[in-house]
């Protein structure tokens, strides 16, 4: 590989390196993500730009007390690609065929059936967990595995957030509602009555995650 060839790929790694950056962290300025990959500030610029050119990326003015407003780069619609699907385009064409087939009442009966069998996997997995910070904390790995890119937040009044930063069932969820809707209420089976969870971002709402407080219920 000669040197030019070289640069090349150290381009490129560096800028998916961004782009999983950005889309774990959301809006970042030149200066924080210089500070991530220990580059001037000129480097950065220069692979925003060309991400930019692409489609992958594009920015938004933040104003600041002091100087001049400075530009958030985030990624597009278009980055998604970078990040698993979930065969969206096969899924959302099953889930089509299914209604045609039988109806919303037997789609209905098939989410069931599904949702049934991630909660048998899911319990399997959280299996000797104790306490809702720990049981999270596996459900994060699990879902991370599954493509959601899912962390837990502890806030400051003791609950936490289970934040999702990927949906890679987005466009089949977008036809089928009932995704989502099962979704939320595996999560409250596989913690437990004793636990409050609600959705409070939601990605097919506008939001650039899906988010779910979670705090134990005292009463």
């Amino acid at each position: 590989m000669n040197r030019n060839e070289m640069n090349k790929a150290a381009s490129t790694k560096t800028r998916r390196a961004i782009i999983d950056l950005l889309k774990q962290q959301g809006g970042m300025d030149v200066a924080a993500l210089s500070s991530k990959f220990s580059l001037s500030g000129m480097a950065i610029r220069q692979h925003l730009n060309a991400l930019k050119e692409e489609g992958f990326v594009t920015f938004e003015e933040e104003t600041r007390p002091m100087g001049r407003p400075t530009k958030l780069w985030r990624l597009t619609h278009e980055a998604d690609r970078f990040f698993p699907s979930g065969y969206s385009e096969l899924s959302v064409s099953l889930i089509h065929s299914m209604k045609e087939a039988f109806g919303n009442e037997g789609l209905d009966k098939l989410l069931a059936v599904r949702n049934k069998n991630m909660q048998e996997q899911y319990l399997r997995y959280l299996d000797g967990a104790s306490g809702v910070k720990e049981k999270l904390d596996k459900l994060a790995e699990i879902r991370t595995v599954e493509g959601y890119m899912a962390e837990v937040k502890e806030q400051g009044d003791g609950s936490f957030l289970l934040v999702e930063k990927h949906c890679p069932i987005c466009e089949a969820a977008a036809v089928c509602t009932g995704l989502c809707k099962n979704e939320l209420q595996l999560f409250k089976t596989i913690l437990g009555d004793h636990v409050l969870i609600e959705r409070v971002e939601y990605i097919l709402a506008g939001g650039r995650n899906c988010a779910y407080r979670v705090r134990e219920n005292i009463l």
